[in-house]
Order: C-alpha cells, then structure tokens, then sequence
C-alpha cells in the first residue's frame, strides 16, 4: 500500500477508531495516522485478485467475503492496517469484539488470507506486515510485488516482479515465491488458478 499523507498528532487505537471518518482509507503506525492512496496499477491489481477470490467463493460455497475497508488491529502498539485485500470468516466474527461497531479485526482466526500490493515504501509490507500479521496468526499472507522493487534479500538479485505467498507454519511464516508464469499455489484456495502474469498484466 502507497503511504501519501501523514497527520501529526498521535492517536491510540481507540481514538483512531472513533475519529476515523466513513469510507476513508487510513492506518495507524504506533499512534501516527497515515492516509492511504494506491496508484492505478496497485487498484487494478487489487480489484482483479477481490473478483477472483470473490468468484471462488461462490464456486466453492466457502463462508469467505471482502470487506472494503475493515481494518487489522495488530499487537504493535497503537497499530491497525488497512489491507490491499482481506479475506474473511464469516464464522469467526462472534468472536471479534470490534467487528460489528468498528468493522476491525484483532484476531488471526478471523483473516484466512490477506493480500499487501507494494508500491513505494516496500519495507512496510516486506518488514512491519510481515512480522505483524504473523505475530496475530494471520495464515496467508500475499505480497505482490509487481515493479519488483522489494529488497533483494526478498526478492532475489536480479531483482524482477514477484509474488511471495507466506504460509503460517508452527506460529512462523514459511514463503514460496513464483514469478512470469508460475501459477500460484495458495495454502488457503488450493482451487486457485491463477499465474503471476495473469495477476501483473490485467486489464480492468
């Protein structure tokens, strides 16, 4: 996700909660409210892997959807992410204490899948959303790197487009990377199908 605005003053989480105006996309990063503003090649991309998933859904009854703008509250303090993509549970939601009031997700079970497009700031995604969405026990996590701009330690050297899909193994995630026409295996829709061009190259 492309940070844009940042506003100055601090904020716990449940100061933001109750400031946040309607449809608005902002996250929270240790107090600081950011505003969230993704390009065009990150919104097409977004919105073509939300039809996809929403299609499988249907096809194969799961009790999945995708709010457009629920948040995560994760451990880190006063943090809550807005994700490019989010899956999830309906059957977990009793459980969601901000769920009904706030449209806010604190709990791992509750998330099946979700998805962060790079755009500027890689480390974010690579980084922060990596170690928070595990620490939370989020049980896939996609990073879609379509401008291939992530760190090499990431991505590899040369650097190129990728996608790494984070599979939560034993409470730590474990990564598969497929690039150009790897389809991509997803632990969570094994019925996906879709390849990484398929997913850089749309046309919405």
């Amino acid at each position: 996700m492309t940070k844009a605005t940042t506003l100055p003053k601090l904020m716990t989480f449940a100061e933001f909660l109750d400031w946040k105006p309607e449809n608005s996309c902002y996250e929270l990063y240790k107090g600081i409210v950011v505003e969230m503003q993704p390009k065009g090649k990150h919104e097409e991309i977004s919105v073509f892997l939300a039809v996809e998933f929403a299609c499988l859904f249907r096809q194969r009854k799961l009790d999945y959807f995708l709010p457009k703008q629920a948040l995560v509250k994760v451990f880190a303090d006063n943090s809550g992410y807005l994700p490019d993509v989010l899956v999830v549970d309906r059957n977990a939601l009793e459980d969601e204490p901000l769920w009904e009031k706030y449209s806010t997700l604190t709990k791992g079970k509750s998330i099946p899948l979700v998805v962060e497009i790079v755009s500027s700031n890689w480390r974010d995604d690579y980084l922060t959303k990596l170690r928070d969405y595990e620490e939370i026990g989020i049980n896939e996590y996609w990073i879609v790197d379509y401008l291939g701009i992530g760190g090499s330690r990431y991505i590899g050297n040369p650097k190129q487009p990728t996608i790494s899909v984070y599979n939560l193994i034993d409470g730590e995630y474990q990564v598969q990377y497929f690039r150009d026409n790897e389809q991509i295996k997803s632990p969570t829709l094994p019925e996906l199908d879709l390849t990484v061009n398929q997913i850089f190259q749309v046309r919405c």
